[in-house]
């Protein structure tokens, strides 16, 4: 059974967002070449899907710990707030914080899950104090140790071998 993706994207579309998503600082004609399309023509396609909405924005993903952010932490996160305005001036706290980089709302237990980077313990501490005078009633804490896996490439197609 085919997914609602390959329905609305054709092979194509699908080797070039693969390219992409592997290595967004790839030429547009090394593009071409390997799926076998002149480079007008690619360029028309990766437009299309940015236009569309399938490609969000091109991004380098720096080193984390090179750059001094030893301390990476989940933090799940409790509020009793229930009113849209206020849920919502939340939301865009926690989107305006710099080390937030990701914020998920949740089922179950918590509310929300945040990936949160940080130089050291210090800088942690001072993130929860902030996130406190949120109107927070709960926080669970965790440290990562290591990075097991780390990836931006969504599995889009099954033939890995372009």
């Amino acid at each position: 059974m085919e997914s609602i993706v390959s329905k609305i994207l054709d092979d194509l579309d699908l080797q070039i967002l693969d390219i992409l998503q592997n290595g967004a600082q790839i030429s547009n004609s090394e593009i071409a070449k390997r799926v076998n399309l002149s480079p007008p023509a690619t360029h028309t396609r990766i437009k299309r899907l940015e236009n569309e909405g399938y490609i969000n924005r091109h991004v380098v993903i720096l080193n984390q710990e090179k750059l001094g952010f030893d301390l990476l932490s989940f933090i799940f996160m409790s509020t009793n707030i229930h009113q849209s305005e206020q849920l919502e001036a939340l939301e865009n706290a926690l989107k305006s914080m710099p080390e937030v980089l990701e914020c998920h709302c949740l089922t179950g237990e918590y509310d929300y899950l945040l990936k949160v980077a940080n130089k050291d313990r210090r800088e942690l501490e001072k993130f929860i104090r902030k996130l406190n005078k949120l109107g927070i009633t709960r926080i669970q804490t965790s440290l990562a140790l290591r990075e097991i896996k780390h990836s931006t490439v969504l599995p889009i197609r099954e033939d890995k071998n372009l």
